[in-house]
């Protein structure tokens, strides 16, 4: 087999390989729940044992469960742990919060956008529409004349190179006459 057509398949299987050993990882590992609601900051340990110490960035606050609650969080990062007997999480958290904020989910976000587009192209399909009807019309501010009246034509530009023949003067266009053989 030629190395242009195996390329596509050694890709697939390293893609294969390496979600496999993904979720293999992630079976052995646990993972902190973080809940953000406000200034509030809900984490929760994964441990199972109901007697979970806390450790905060050299501080062992009072909470003694496995879910700790910190109130009015100031965004600032911190080192935080928790351990039960012989074992102990490390996680380092850095949440933004902010008091005013709202969460919107992918629905609503999805709903929002829906709605913007659909509220444009109505808008653009009304001003095609009036704006079809005014095509080839001069506008207001085209001509300058009040209406009601009849617009007179001014005399047109006399041009000399179009003069009519006349009478008195023939001999200008004398060389125009058709010559007899």
């Amino acid at each position: 087999m030629r190395l242009e057509q195996s390329l596509p398949l050694v890709g697939l299987l390293l893609c294969v390989v390496g979600t496999a050993a993904q979720q293999d990882d992630t079976k052995e590992q646990e993972e902190f729940l973080v809940e953000i609601s406000g200034t509030t900051v809900t984490i929760t340990c994964p441990l199972m044992d109901d007697r979970v110490v806390w450790e905060i960035t050299g501080t062992k606050p009072a909470s003694n469960e496995r879910k700790y609650v910190i109130e009015n969080h100031d965004s600032s990062p911190a080192n935080l742990s928790c351990s039960s007997g012989g074992n102990k999480y490390d996680m380092y958290l850095n949440a933004r919060v902010c008091a005013n904020c709202e969460e919107l989910d992918a629905l609503a976000v999805t709903g929002i956008i829906i709605a913007d587009l659909l509220i444009t192209f109505g808008v653009l399909i009304l001003v095609y529409y009036f704006s079809k009807d005014r095509k080839g019309r001069p506008s207001a501010s085209a001509g300058s004349r009040p209406r009601g009246q009849k617009m007179q034509r001014p005399p047109p530009i006399p041009n000399p190179d179009y003069e009519p023949i006349r009478k008195g003067q023939r001999e200008v266009y004398a060389g125009l006459e058709p010559r007899g053989f």
